[in-house]
């Protein structure tokens, strides 16, 4: 199955750029709710979440894994969604890239 892969640099430290990304994450379950379906998420540590959802009646799966100086969030696409792969990995760099700004 083919995939997808972004990472996105930070100079915030490993917690602080974890308490960032979970806190994203319920901002866009909440903006996207009508949108995207099934959304599951478990953090095997602090660090690394596993990832699944819905949406177009599509499934998208992947991990996030929090690093002391990035973000990588990589998964697997259905074929259907390659003409989309592009888009999806632009949305992740750019929601990313404005959670982790240093402030």
């Amino acid at each position: 199955m083919p995939g997808f892969k972004v990472e996105v640099p930070h100079s915030l430290g490993q917690e602080d750029a974890a308490n960032r990304v979970k806190s994203l994450l319920d901002h866009l379950r909440g903006r996207f709710e009508g949108t995207i379906k099934d959304m599951e998420q478990t953090w095997t540590d602090d660090d690394v979440m596993q990832f699944s959802f819905k949406t177009a009646g599509l499934v998208i799966k992947g991990i996030m894994d929090v690093q002391p100086s990035s973000v990588i969030v990589k998964g697997d696409l259905p074929f259907a969604a390659m003409l989309f792969r592009g888009k999806i990995e632009s949305s992740i760099r750019e929601e990313l890239e404005k959670c982790l700004a240093s402030k």
